[in-house]
């Protein structure tokens, strides 16, 4: 046995400076940059006129009343399937783009990828092109560096605490808690959370970068299961561009090897090694080398989007498929016919349901009450819902085929009640059957409660059974 060193199994992190590039698809990121940051930071502090009792907040998520307001749609708590069905629609959406366009999430809209290109500009606005970056880097700590780096992280956090507090102010009302968090009035839990946000943020958009997308994101490992050759993705053209050279021989490729489609990656890459997990399909070398091939009088596309099955009609000289028959395949037609049932069928339950609803829960201990003149009485909770943002009175009744009487706890005989504004109200109900009653003698009855908004009209319904005194 050698008693030699023991290699280290890890090595250190290889910093990346990505050199600035110019070209559609830069320019269609910083687009995409700014929409989507506009419209995270800008979201919560939207209006929308509820009436007096409801938030008008437009996007609120509400734990304290456990609801979810988006512009006119409300969720509550228990209708938290439309949650549930966008989030499978976005995993659905997920897999059908990456099916048909490869990592364009990741390369366009990711949040990590987003806060990871302003992070980067910012560092490129205070320390310099790619150049200018590593010889910082590489330079020793003298008063300028210090500078140069303690203003760029004076940004990145203003950035970040900036992205911490955009996020708390989608559960609660923006101006107030922007008010309250200014004069440290806000709960702890504000606080903690912008914090934690913003450390994260920090990290992971200043620091971190790619590792977060090689090591700590699982999508680069699934991605090949939703991917096939008629997948359209950034791709050298090797056949093209082989051997490379400095174009002195006529027989070269057209690739002169001049390293613009490695220094403009994020990743640090190099696209003309084949497909590679890292790889996020940001098309920023596709730029680089498209702006190189003009200088050189060479035609465009030998970085570029394209389908790795039109290889052997390519090398032959042939047209490669059209685009459409890559994206129109039964993998992705699958993957739309799921994401639309899924939406078509979200869509119908929102339009469907009611805006006042019950829930009925018989009360088992006891079963019945046998009362003093032989009666048969069934005890039930009705939770009754408003959902309208006025205050209705409802009805209560039942239909059974045997007769039974209804009452309210606390009301008698009356069987209306007052339900506040968008609110939930606890209602106990009493259902009796007199001696001579089929109902007092049967094990169970089936029967329906109803409420019924008096002002519209509108009813809803749900069946039980009423417990007897079943015969010896």
């Amino acid at each position: 046995m050698s008693d030699g060193p023991v290699p280290s199994l890890y090595a250190p992190q290889e910093p990346i400076f990505p050199r600035k590039v110019k070209g559609f698809f830069r320019t269609f990121k910083w687009w995409i940059m700014a929409v989507t940051l506009g419209i995270y930071y800008l979201t919560p502090w939207i209006r929308w006129d509820r009436g007096a009792s409801l938030p008008d907040q437009a996007v609120l998520i509400d734990m304290a009343n456990r609801r979810f307001y988006f512009f006119w749609i409300e969720i509550w708590s228990h209708e938290f399937y439309f949650v549930a069905g966008l989030l499978i629609m976005a995993g659905l959406g997920l897999f059908l783009f990456t099916s048909a366009l490869g990592r364009v999430w990741c390369g366009y809209a990711c949040p990590q990828t987003v806060w990871t290109d302003l992070f980067i500009l910012v560092e490129r606005w205070i320390e310099g092109d790619r150049n200018a970056r590593v010889r910082l880097w590489k330079g020793a700590w003298t008063a300028r560096k210090w500078r140069l780096r303690i203003t760029k992280w004076i940004v990145w956090l203003c950035i970040a605490v900036a992205t911490g507090g955009a996020w708390v102010f989608y559960f609660a009302d923006a101006p107030t808690l922007l008010a309250s968090l200014l004069t440290f009035t806000a709960h702890p839990v504000a606080y903690i959370t912008i914090a934690i946000l913003s450390l994260t943020t920090f990290v992971f958009g200043g620091f971190m970068r790619e590792q977060v997308c090689i090591y700590m994101c699982p999508w680069p490992r699934i991605q090949a299961a939703m991917m096939d050759p008629d997948t359209i993705t950034v791709a050298y053209r090797d056949w093209r561009g082989e051997p490379r050279g400095k174009k002195r021989d006529a027989s070269e490729g057209d690739c002169i090897d001049c390293m613009a489609c490695v220094n403009v990656c994020p990743m640090g890459i190099d696209i003309r090694d084949g497909q590679q997990m890292e790889c996020i399909t940001c098309a920023l070398c596709i730029d680089a080398c498209d702006d190189v091939m003009d200088k050189i009088g060479k035609p465009r596309g030998l970085i570029d989007y394209f389908a790795l099955s039109d290889e052997p009609a390519e090398r032959a000289g042939a047209a490669p498929k059209p685009v459409w028959k890559h994206i129109l395949r039964p993998r992705t037609l699958l993957y739309t016919a799921l994401w639309s049932a899924i939406g078509i069928g979200l869509v119908y339950a929102l339009f469907i349901r009611s805006d006042i609803e019950l829930t009925v829960s018989p009360v088992r201990n006891p079963t019945y009450v046998l009362q003093s003149d032989g009666a048969i009485r069934n005890i039930y909770d009705v939770r009754l819902r408003n959902k309208l943002g006025e205050d209705r009175t409802f009805s209560l009744n039942l239909t059974s085929e045997a007769i039974l009487r209804i009452e309210l706890e606390s009301r008698g005989q009356a069987v209306a009640v007052q339900v506040p504004a968008d609110t939930t109200i606890l209602q106990r109900v009493y259902v009796t059957a007199r001696p001579q009653d089929s109902a007092a003698s049967s094990a169970s009855t089936p029967l329906r409660l109803w409420v019924t908004d008096r002002e519209s009209g509108d009813s809803a319904h749900q069946s039980t059974i009423f417990n007897g005194r079943e015969k010896p």
